[in-house]
């Protein structure tokens, strides 16, 4: 599937499933109102009821319109004359019974003495009294000169509980974009995978050539007889084979070593290890070949670490070929060590091309290779910067890494010191 079409794919997805959540969100919104406008005719006509109910107990005229509405949650009704609590607690219950409004209320009766409502009760939705922890204070209204307020502090939820089907609606729906999401996900995360084993195959094929092809003519020239009697020739073409060979053979280790990795595979032969041997050890053959341009400063008094030595020096050995194969000139190559608090510091700094500050996130993912523009040379198969932080997270150490286009990079292995 090619770029294109996954973006198209991608823009049509999220416009559906955007018009399905806009959709979704209207009706919702629509069945919500619907249910308030139900609940709060249903409650003006119980709370009617209670009014006429006292009406006709005190034998009064009946009241066409004595519920008002103050605010969304609370309601106001007019009584024309003083009312005892339990009397009102006891209608309010029955009718709100009788019309099934089962949900939490808090009622009051105005007192014009204090020009306050006085609180009655807290009723759950089981129509029992509640004792509450705080106080409860409802707004009074100059509409009428005696009346009681019932206020409904449960309202939203109480409706939201009434909208079963659109909730349902609404979780599927939740659920086919989290299902969608995740498909976009799996269908990036293939392509990227599959555009990863594309380069690493393309890579791969070029550095096995290469040794190859090196190896094939030098047999040849072998082949003739007349190189017997070369000897500095002879052993000249046993010594490219013999390199292009120990080439290969690191390439394979690499590949293997990095499979090993991602499966687990890897076990630490963690011993007390002298760091400055093992540095020396890694950087002779460089050291021998750069002559000034290579630098040791090792500084730390402290170089007793808990390490797999094998390990440890290929991960120096990586950092020095890095440091080598991206320069665009005479490669400059220092290595510094020293003592930071309970722990020990491993610098390696180069003056190479240098990595651009978008580049640095990725440098440490397998397969990765960090453009180099006009810089042709520059092989390998995006394994040795993976390796080197697998390795460093295997021991728990830290890795630092600075860099600065056209003034190098410096690598710091930062390693706790044992006790």
């Amino acid at each position: 599937m090619s770029r294109n079409t996954i973006r198209l794919v991608i823009i049509l997805g999220v416009i559906a499933i955007s018009g399905i959540i806009a959709i979704q969100i209207y009706w919702v919104k629509k069945a919500f109102d619907l249910k308030d406008q139900q609940f709060r005719q249903t409650t003006m006509v119980a709370l009617r009821n209670v009014a006429n109910q006292i009406s006709k107990s005190y034998k009064l005229a009946s009241i066409d319109n004595p519920v008002s509405q103050y605010s969304s949650d609370y309601y106001v009704v007019n009584l024309r004359l003083p009312l005892q609590q339990s009397l009102l607690e006891h209608l309010l219950k029955e009718e709100f019974k009788k019309n099934n409004i089962n949900t939490d209320f808090e009622y009051g009766i105005y007192d014009c003495e204090t020009d306050k409502i006085v609180f009655g009760a807290h009723i759950n939705s089981d129509f029992e009294v509640e004792e509450l922890d705080h106080t409860i204070t409802l707004p009074t209204t100059d509409k009428f000169l005696n009346y009681f307020g019932v206020k409904f502090p449960s309202q939203k939820s109480y409706l939201t509980s009434k909208l079963d089907f659109w909730v349902v609606s609404s979780i599927i729906t939740m659920v086919v974009m989290a299902f969608f999401a995740y498909a976009m996900f799996i269908i990036l995360k293939q392509k990227r995978l599959s555009e990863v084993q594309r380069d690493f195959i393309n890579n791969m094929t070029h550095e096995f050539q290469t040794p190859i092809s090196t190896i094939k003519i030098a047999t040849d020239v072998l082949a003739q007889s007349k190189i017997l009697e070369q000897p500095e020739r002879f052993k000249k073409y046993v010594q490219i084979i013999k390199q292009e060979n120990n080439r290969l053979k690191n390439q394979v280790e690499a590949v293997l070593a990095t499979a090993k990795i991602g499966r687990g595979q890897i076990e630490l032969d963690l011993k007390l290890q002298e760091l400055h041997e093992i540095i020396g050890e890694a950087s002779d053959s460089v050291k021998a070949e750069l002559e000034d341009n290579f630098t040791l400063d090792l500084k730390a008094s402290k170089t007793t670490i808990n390490a797999d030595r094998m390990h440890l020096m290929n991960v120096i050995r990586n950092l020095i070929d890095n440091a080598i194969k991206y320069s665009d000139r005479q490669p400059k190559i220092k290595i510094a060590t020293w003592n930071e608090s309970n722990a020990l510091v491993i610098s390696i700094s180069d003056e190479g091309i240098g990595i651009a500050k978008e580049y640095l996130p990725k440098i440490f993912n397998k397969f990765y290779r960090v453009p180099t523009g006009n810089l042709h040379n520059v092989k390998g198969f995006g394994l040795g910067l993976n390796y080197v932080k697998e390795i460093i997270n295997l021991h728990k150490w830290k890795i630092n890494v600075e860099s600065e286009v056209g003034k190098g990079s410096v690598f710091d292995i930062y390693i706790p010191l044992p006790d």
